[in-house]
């Protein structure tokens, strides 16, 4: 449970712990969820890769024939606008390859799911959206509506979805969703940030608190991009151009004149400790040795931005996957107790119950 301060003037409280299980609007019952079987980690069977590898599977029946339907391009350069473009397009042979993939990457992701729904801290998850790149891919949508299928017949009544904003978006927009409403008031917009084992990005993510309290319409207006892996920077150069991209988006929204709250929400890989260290999970964040008791993220950043707008720069950071689901918050409150998946390198998670509105 995270610890409170509460605003003596108010009553209101703050959450003053990074990887909080409190939240504003929601508890956070269960995150980073890994479970072993015969064949390793679980969530392993249901990342991008293993999606990649039942396409690649499917390739080698064909070629055995003499023929493979999707070229000569490897599979892992294959974009989600290649893997589209084979589903829609006139060969039937090279649709019925890729959508053989994404039944049997289905049944691979029910598996996982009843695996999850037996855990106590999943039990009674009535909604799971799916986040991640699955929403740009029509197999991944494909995928994820047989998943639910396979699901329902066997009688596991579970709603399952792809997450509703862009998977470059959803990260940065959740992180509006780590901090109470009241420190939001007064101001237009936040920064807000998704470190990933591939990709960092930092965005301006504009509350829009007047057309909807409930964050349901905030968006991203300006953002930064780094593909970190393709530059395999060490973990101090990581933190430098993070703080340089964040430092960026700052300058832009003095120049439009948006006004900043002096707030940075941190998406990360792995578990999180109240002080904003990294326990476990960090392991592919660039550099390496992102959960050395020497290293603290937050305090890192707070020493390259001290202060926004004149005042003291407050960063809360949680775990990727609870960032990336709490984007979808405002869109779950008919439901009690949901949860999310993020299909990346791994199969990031995390489950919610939703809090009373005041």
């Amino acid at each position: 449970m995270a610890k409170l301060d509460q605003d003596q003037a108010t009553g209101r409280t703050t959450p003053m712990e990074h990887g909080a299980a409190l939240l504003p609007g929601v508890s956070v019952d269960s995150y980073n969820l890994r479970i072993r079987d015969s064949n390793g980690f679980l969530g392993d069977r249901a990342s991008k890769s293993a999606l990649q590898d039942k396409v690649e599977e499917w390739r080698k029946r064909y070629r055995k024939d003499g023929r493979d339907p999707l070229g000569d391009d490897p599979t892992e350069d294959m974009s989600k606008k290649d893997i589209n473009a084979f589903i829609e397009g006139d060969d039937m042979e090279a649709a019925a390859l890729v959508l053989a993939a994404a039944d049997d990457f289905s049944a691979e992701l029910a598996h996982v799911l009843r695996r999850f729904l037996k855990e106590k801290s999943w039990k009674n998850t009535e909604r799971i959206v799916v986040g991640g790149g699955t929403k740009q891919s029509i197999m991944g949508q494909l995928a994820i509506a047989r998943a639910m299928g396979r699901l329902h017949a066997d009688g596991v009544k579970l709603q399952l979805r792809p997450i509703v904003h862009h998977p470059d978006e959803a990260g940065l927009i959740g992180a509006a969703h780590l901090m109470p409403a009241w420190m939001l008031e007064g101001h237009e917009a936040m920064i807000g940030v998704d470190i990933g084992g591939t990709n960092i990005r930092a965005g301006i993510v504009e509350t829009r608190l007047k057309k909807a309290p409930d964050l349901s319409k905030a968006r991203v207006t300006s953002a930064e991009h780094w593909k970190h892996a393709e530059d395999d920077p060490s973990r101090k150069t990581a933190v430098e151009r993070l703080v340089d991209m964040i430092k960026s988006l700052l300058a832009k929204a003095k120049r439009e004149k948006l006004d900043v709250a002096p707030l940075i929400g941190i998406a990360c890989p792995g578990e999180i400790e109240p002080d904003g260290s990294i326990r476990t999970g960090g392991q592919n964040l660039p550099g390496g040795n992102w959960e050395s008791e020497a290293f603290n993220l937050p305090r890192e950043i707070m020493k390259g931005i001290p202060r926004i707008a004149g005042h003291d720069t407050f960063i809360i950071m949680h775990n990727d996957a609870v960032v990336q689901g709490l984007s979808q918050s405002p869109f779950m409150r008919d439901v009690k107790r949901w949860g999310v998946l993020t299909i990346g390198t791994g199969l990031g998670n995390a489950r919610f119950t939703n809090r009373p509105e005041n």
